[in-house]
Formats: structure tokens, C-alpha cells, sequence
């Protein structure tokens, strides 16, 4: 009996290895199928069947790509939004969580509700009045600080929700431990529950960058000056200026999610912890 469960078991992990690795492949086929027709010619593109390899790898794409399409700048421009936004909303984030999570204050449920409510608010009822109040009153219009100072206000409902979560798993004991010891709340957070909830910190960054690289709309509606333009603009007037040529296209869009992919390589073990890890007791 022991030798077949045994076997058994080898079995169901050599399937599931299997099905793991085919998942993966599956994931992966689009951005494969994305490098390898930015190397190929249009009529390769266009040939049946489609070849899975290019007969030549045309590198000198990217070169006649950038010609017409100054990545550096929109990368430049796109760096200026994503590092304030990204850290101020990380900070911010923390800072809201820790207090809902550990201060006692009044309206403390009601506030916290109401943080949490405004994930079921979607997006398009807020978007006219705050391009209103942004352009109108703050006369913040053609500028970068539409798209980066509403992330100073905790980088949204869902990573206050996250890092509270977070906080909740840390024994409370640890608080009062400090604050015996004379420590202050700014000092329990930062040398007591911020190496603590490093994992779950990386987590919001790493959304706020993802949900920053690609937010198109709020972009496109406050910003128009071409010297401006992010990656997620520029890309899409690069596509649509082009039309048919799809080699240059894929080049473009292959330099447009580079960035991101290694973002995430970089920060995936974090990620994933900070993921597994919210919402556990101790």
C-alpha cells in the first residue's frame, strides 16, 4: 500500500509539472509571439502559416523604430509620474493602515468603512469632477500632478485595505513592548511594523506601478503636449500613425512592457509573500 501511494503520488506530480509547465507556456505564447514579429518583416507577418521562429532576426527594427518612436523621452516622462506617485502612495498607504489598524480614534469604523465602500465606486462616476476641479479650480491642466498627487491620499481604498490586513497578522504585543520602553507611535511603525510588512509595502508598490504604466485614459486626459506623452501614450499615437506597419509596431510595444516585466521579475518573490501572507494570524 505504501508503494503505491507512493507511486500514486509521483504520478499526480509529474501531471501536475506537466500542466504547470504547459500553463506557463500557454501565458507566455503572446509575448513570444510579440518579440519574435518585432524581428520579422511585414510580409513574414503576413505569410500562412505563420512561422513560430523568423527566418532572419531582424535587431535593425528597433533601430528604425526609435527613429520615429523617442522611447527615452516617454520613459522619461513616464518616470516622473510612476516614482513620486509610487512612493507617496506607499507611504501613504501605510500610514492609513497602521493608524486603522492599531490607533483608537473616533469615526475610526466609519472612516474605514467608507475607505473600503469607495472600491464599489467606479472610476467613470469621478471622472468628470475631478478633471473639473483639477483643470477649472487647481488650473493643474497639461501637467503631471493631476496623475501623481492623488496618489499621496494612500494610493487607493485597496492598499490601505491591504496594508491594515497586514498590520492586524502582527502580535500587539510588540506595540506595547515598545511603548513601554518610551517609544512613540512614528517609531513603533517604522523600526517595529515596517521590516515586518516589507513584503505587503512591495505589494502596493508594485500595483500602483502596474495600474500607473497602464492607466491610458487618466493620462491622455491630462496630458496633450507630445513632449509629455508617457509610454502608454506614445505607443498608442505611434500605433495609430503607423496603421499597417506591424513590425514596428511590435517593437514598440516590446520596448513599452520590457520595463514592466522586469519590475515584476524583480519584485515577484515579495509579491507572492506579501500576497500568501495577508490576512494570517500570527
Amino acid at each position: 500500500m505504501t508503494q503505491n501511494k507512493k507511486r500514486n503520488e509521483k504520478i499526480m506530480n509529474i501531471i501536475s509539472l506537466i500542466l504547470v509547465v504547459l500553463m506557463a507556456a500557454g501565458a507566455m505564447l503572446p509575448i513570444w509571439w510579440i518579440f519574435r514579429s518585432s524581428l520579422m518583416t511585414n510580409a513574414e507577418l503576413y505569410a500562412w502559416p505563420p512561422k513560430f521562429f523568423p527566418s532572419r532576426w531582424l535587431f535593425s527594427n528597433y533601430v528604425e523604430t526609435l527613429k520615429s518612436y523617442p522611447f527615452s523621452l516617454y520613459l522619461a516622462n513616464t518616470a516622473k509620474i510612476i516614482i513620486p506617485a509610487v512612493l507617496g502612495g506607499t507611504v501613504t498607504a501605510t500610514l492609513a493602515g497602521y493608524a486603522f489598524s492599531r490607533l483608537r480614534f473616533k469615526g475610526k469604523k466609519l472612516l474605514f468603512t467608507l475607505c473600503v465602500g469607495s472600491m464599489l465606486l467606479p472610476n467613470m462616476v469621478t471622472l468628470i469632477p475631478l478633471y473639473l476641479m483639477w483643470t477649472r479650480i487647481l488650473h493643474l491642466g497639461g501637467t503631471f500632478l493631476p496623475l501623481i498627487l492623488p496618489y499621496f491620499c494612500g494610493g487607493g481604498a485597496f492598499n490601505i485595505f491591504l496594508i491594515r490586513q497586514f498590520i492586524s497578522t502582527i502580535p500587539r504585543e510588540l506595540d506595547e513592548a515598545a511603548t513601554i520602553d518610551g517609544a512613540s507611535y512614528m517609531q513603533i511603525l517604522i523600526k517595529i511594523l515596517v521590516p515586518a510588512i516589507r513584503p505587503a509595502m512591495i505589494v502596493v508598490a508594485m500595483f500602483l506601478f502596474i495600474t500607473l504604466w497602464n492607466d491610458l485614459l487618466q493620462q491622455t486626459i491630462y496630458i496633450d503636449d507630445p513632449n509629455k506623452y508617457t509610454i502608454a501614450i506614445g505607443l498608442s499615437m505611434f500605433r495609430g500613425g503607423l496603421k499597417a506597419d506591424w513590425a514596428k509596431i511590435m517593437c514598440a510595444t516590446c520596448m513599452a512592457f520590457t520595463p514592466g516585466v522586469i519590475i515584476y521579475l524583480i519584485g515577484q518573490r515579495y509579491f507572492v509573500e506579501g500576497i500568501v501572507m495577508t490576512g494570517m494570524k500570527n
